[in-house]
Order: structure tokens, then C-alpha cells, then sequence
């Protein structure tokens, strides 16, 4: 073979000890560098670790996930599957209850077919009356029915149900809430129900459209 066969030769044979020469060249100088980085991670992570707030691992701090609560009505599905709702929520005191009596006699017992919830006859015993008036309220009834009286203003249940309601709806834009005054009043008429529509059934001008107006107010959709 000529001399330059032979050099061309030489250099294929020595091409892989060749190019690691170069690679071990290159990578000693980035060995010291590389290893210092990695420390510098390692003494972050930690620090990192360190500053995190304990927590238990059963504990979950995401949103709590609750479901409605079922049962709460004579008519409610056990399993919450279908739960029992209703046209209109009653708040009265219990000495009014003689004329919610003739509420249900008038709006659920005649052609107007609607729906009442009151709570001495549909909601079952046993349960928290703050949390479960609330949930009528909001997600089981559309409207809710305020029998207003002297007694009323006495009362903190109707109290709450009633700014319950009021702030569901705001300025009475979705006439969620209706009063009624059915006898007279020996003490001022609320001040936070005065700009809505009352249903006066002292009014003997009145007295006779007094439930088929109550009726068409509850069937609003």
C-alpha cells in the first residue's frame, strides 16, 4: 500500500479513540461545574421543604364537597335522589298559624293546585332549624310567603328567614318574597319589607281577589 492509502487507513482505525479523546476532553472541564449545580438544587429543594406549612396527609385543604341534605321533609327521597320541593315557603309565627291553615285550605285545596311548605307539617323533626330553612329557601322554593303580625317582629326565626330571603334577591327583582298582613298591626309595619307589594287581607275593598292575586304571584315562574 502507498503512503496515502495507508494515512487514510490509519485515520478510520483510530476514528473511535479519536472522537472519545475529544468527548473526555470536553466533559472534564464541565465536571466540577456540573456537581455544583447539583448541590445548589438539592440545598433549594430542602430549603423549599422546610418553609412548606405541615399538614396531615388525610387532610384535604381543597373546597370542601358536601352534599344537599336529603330527608328533611315528609315527602323527601331517603337517598336525595329526587328531593321534595315546592311552590312557596311559609314563614309565620305559631300563633298565625290558624290562618295558615286557611292558606293551605285556599291555595292547595282548591283549583290553584300549589304547593306549600310549613314547617310544622312538612318538615320532619330532629333537624338544625337554621341550616334547614335556609335550604328550603334557596333550593327548594321558588317564592316564600311572609305572614306578617305583631308576634312576627318578635320572632328570630322569622327574623332570619326573612333577611335569608331578602338577600337572595336583592330589591325584590325576582319577587321571591311576598308579605301579608292578615290582621292589623298594633306595631309599624317592617321597615325592610315597606318597598315591596303587601297582600292586605284587611283591606274589605280587597279582601275578595285577596288569594286568587296571592295564587298568581306563586305561579310566576
Amino acid at each position: 500500500l502507498n503512503v496515502r492509502v495507508r494515512r487514510r487507513l490509519s485515520l478510520f482505525l483510530n476514528l473511535r479513540a479519536h472522537a472519545w479523546g475529544t468527548c473526555g476532553e470536553l466533559a472534564t472541564p464541565c465536571l466540577f461545574p456540573t456537581e455544583e449545580d447539583c448541590q445548589k438544587y438539592i440545598l433549594k429543594q430542602q430549603q423549599e421543604a422546610s418553609e412548606k406549612p405541615l399538614q396531615v396527609d388525610s387532610v384535604d385543604s381543597s373546597i370542601p364537597r358536601t352534599r344537599d341534605p336529603a330527608g328533611i321533609t315528609i315527602c323527601d327521597d331517603p337517598l336525595g335522589q329526587m328531593p321534595e320541593r315546592f311552590d312557596a315557603f311559609i314563614c309565620y309565627c305559631p300563633s298565625d298559624i290558624q290562618f295558615v291553615q286557611e292558606m293551605i285550605r285556599e291555595l292547595e285545596q282548591t283549583n290553584h293546585r300549589l304547593k306549600l311548605c310549613v314547617s310544622d307539617r312538612d318538615v320532619l323533626p330532629g333537624t338544625c332549624v337554621w341550616s334547614i330553612a335556609s335550604e328550603l329557601i334557596e333550593k327548594r322554593c321558588r317564592r316564600m310567603v311572609v305572614v306578617v303580625s305583631d308576634d312576627y317582629l318578635q320572632s328570630k326565626e322569622c327574623d332570619f328567614q326573612t333577611k335569608f330571603a331578602l338577600s337572595l334577591s336583592p330589591g325584590a327583582h325576582q319577587k321571591r318574597l311576598i308579605p301579608i298582613k292578615y290582621k292589623s298591626m298594633k306595631k309599624e309595619f317592617p321597615s325592610i319589607l315597606r318597598f315591596i307589594t303587601v297582600c292586605d287581607y284587611t283591606n274589605p275593598c280587597t279582601k275578595s281577589w285577596f288569594w286568587t292575586r296571592l295564587a298568581k304571584a306563586l305561579s310566576l315562574p
